[in-house]
């Protein structure tokens, strides 16, 4: 019973910012490692950015010095601040909650950069 909810996606030029949340509820008794992971057209799923439990942060190499994710504990909260965008960046971010070995994910949010 975790329900975890993309937001923030849309579309933007290159070179642009932007910003998803994803607000986790249900049954979350404590931080949980999370992620982002993304699916552009004719890809597999890729984690993108993730944070453990201690707040340590890892990145993909295609966006590391570019994304950011943090956590707010107190709304359950994940955000990827996304800088310096480009197309390749153009597919669907899922957030991701782990608790022990099961994964939660999210319905994913539309990310489109235009070139």
């Amino acid at each position: 019973q975790v329900q975890l909810v993309e937001s923030g996606g849309g579309l933007v030029q290159a070179g642009r910012s932007l910003r998803l949340s994803c607000a986790a509820s249900g049954s979350i008794f404590s931080i949980r490692p999370m992620g982002w992971y993304r699916q552009a057209p004719g890809k597999q799923r890729e984690l993108v950015a993730a944070i453990t439990r201690d707040g340590s942060t890892s990145y993909a190499d295609s966006v590391k010095g570019r994304f950011t994710i943090s956590r707010d504990g107190a709304k359950n909260t994940v955000y990827l601040q996304m800088n310096s965008l480009n197309a390749e960046d153009t597919a669907v971010y899922y957030c991701q909650l782990r608790i022990y070995a099961n994964d939660y994910w999210g319905q994913g949010t539309q990310v489109t950069v235009a070139s």
